[in-house]
This record gives structure tokens, C-alpha cells and sequence, in this order.
């Protein structure tokens, strides 16, 4: 069996992270997106906020896992005895940091294989950031995150 850890700090999962969601879980046996809590970020949404958006828009997908870790990811991946993990590529700009990355992946475990996946060309400027923004300004999210991530950031707004 094949499992894939894909992880991040998804605040707020997007549908860029959702079109690599589902993708993985095509390519996979098993998929487990892992929700980063880094202590030294201020998220908008706690871990387990995150967590939550994320198993209700994968709630189809019968071989996708919502977790959570702290620490190293190479450590997650080892607990978890995955061998691929999963990274999105937006633009030519994510490419850099993430060779940087897989490269570090590869130090640590070679046993380990980093996949890039391109995101869908309409995703392609999308980030957590961005939406963030634009919502924190009452401006039109509709299309970029699920619905009910547009509900859970007018709440967190108080546009709602």
C-alpha cells in the first residue's frame, strides 16, 4: 500500500489544496493531509478548526485521513510509515523553496520520496494568504475556498 502525507498549515485549505487533495487520492492508496501546527505562526484557524473544514470537504473520499502534527515532518512520515509525501506546486516561484525542501526530504530518508503535483492553472496564484486578505476586507472568496470555508472565514470576519 501506497500512503502519501500532504502536508501544511492549510489556514484555510483553498481549492488549489483541494484539487491536490483529490488527485492524490487517485494516484494513492492512501492519503493523510497533515495539518502543521507550527508554534511560531499565528493561524487564523486553531489545528483543530483546520482539521475540521478539511474532513467535512473530504468527506467523499474514503481513502483520504485528516491529522495533525508537531515537529519535524520527517518524524510524522516515519509514525505514520508513509514514503511519499505530497507537494503542490503553484508557479515557477514555489518551485525554489521546494527543490530546497524535497532536497532536505532526501538528506534525512532517502527511502522517502517527495512528488510534486502542479496545481490546476486556475489555482495557479491561489494561497491561504491571499483569501485570507481578500476576506479580512469583506471581498468575494466564492470559487477560490468550499462554501463552508467562505461561511467559516465571514464568521471569523464577522461578515456573516
Amino acid at each position: 500500500m501506497t500512503l502519501a502525507i500532504y502536508p501544511g498549515s492549510f489556514d484555510p485549505i483553498t481549492n488549489g489544496h483541494l484539487d491536490i487533495v483529490k488527485r492524490g487520492a487517485r494516484v494513492f492508496d492512501q492519503v493523510v493531509v497533515a495539518v502543521l501546527h507550527n508554534a511560531q505562526k499565528q493561524p487564523l484557524f486553531s489545528v483543530e478548526e483546520r482539521k475540521r473544514l478539511i474532513q467535512e470537504v473530504t468527506v467523499d473520499m474514503d481513502n483520504v485521513e485528516v491529522d495533525s502534527f508537531n515537529g519535524l515532518l520527517i518524524d510524522y512520515v516515519h509514525e505514520k510509515k508513509a514514503n511519499v509525501i505530497i507537494r503542490g506546486l503553484r508557479a515557477v516561484t514555489d518551485f525554489e523553496y521546494e527543490l530546497q525542501f524535497a532536497s532536505m526530504m532526501r538528506k534525512l530518508d532517502e527511502q522517502v520520496e517527495t512528488l510534486f503535483m502542479m496545481t490546476n492553472n486556475q489555482y495557479s496564484f491561489l494561497s491561504s494568504g491571499i483569501v485570507k486578505e481578500v476576506a479580512s476586507g469583506g471581498g468575494d472568496i466564492t470559487g477560490l475556498v468550499p462554501d463552508l470555508v467562505v461561511d467559516a472565514l465571514s464568521r471569523k470576519y464577522g461578515f456573516h
